[in-house]
């Protein structure tokens, strides 16, 4: 990352890892659990593999794959009523909002991609007085996982929304997700290892930063 040199082109941002760990305060083992109730409690079969999901955006594919729209939408209500209430503590990821203030301040305009929903991205942005300085938000597609990273179409809008080509933008991101929606964009992508597995499983990412430190200081 040392020999990185950003352009003037936007910088993007996955939400959950780069700028804050959105869970750190309420588990996403909770609300995947949560979410398998609510299945439950609408009469949906919900397998033992699904069961046993720590992951709330995994069960919420899955009933997006397995279940009737609204039941999809009632998920998808729940799973964004979580996210609101999740992001009332989450944990800012440590020089994650150095990196957009920097970027700001080097003419670089910053926006938001993330699999998390939009409310739950803005209102975190507004409670850390960021808001002014990330646009656009572009967060879940409502009731339609199927359009959720590694479906490139957010980082697609994200580039439309500020008038630019997509090979001018790079995206920070911390999921494997994040690097196949990038190269089907085609844009850029700095994988962000934030657990020692992803420092290799990232390989395919264009720069593998362990810290957003680096990435500040590049922008500084």
């Amino acid at each position: 990352m040392t020999a990185y040199r950003f352009g003037a082109g936007p910088l993007l941002l996955d939400f959950d890892g780069p700028v804050c760990s959105v869970f750190s305060g309420y588990p996403a083992s909770r609300i995947a659990a949560e979410l398998v109730g609510l299945l439950d409690q609408v009469r949906v079969a919900v397998p033992d593999r699904v069961r046993r999901e720590r992951d709330p955006m995994a069960v919420l594919r899955w009933v997006g794959d397995h279940a009737e729209r609204r039941v999809v939408v009632a998920v998808e209500d729940a799973f964004c009523a979580a996210e609101l209430a999740a992001v009332g503590t989450a944990e800012p990821t440590p020089f994650g909002h150095q990196v957009i203030l920097n970027a700001v301040r080097r003419g670089n305009a910053v926006g938001v991609v993330s699999n998390n929903s939009a409310v739950a991205v803005e209102a975190y942005l507004d409670v850390h007085g960021l808001t002014c300085h990330v646009s656009p938000v572009i967060g879940r597609a409502y009731a339609d996982p199927a359009r959720m990273k590694p479906n490139p179409e957010p980082i697609l809008t994200a580039a439309r929304i500020l008038g630019v080509a997509p090979q001018e933008c790079v995206l920070v991101g911390d999921s494997l997700s994040d690097i196949e929606a990038a190269r089907a964009a085609g844009v850029g992508i700095i994988g962000y290892a934030n657990r020692p597995w992803k420092v290799d499983a990232f390989r395919a990412a264009d720069h593998t930063v362990t810290s957003m430190q680096t990435i500040a200081e590049a922008l500084a």
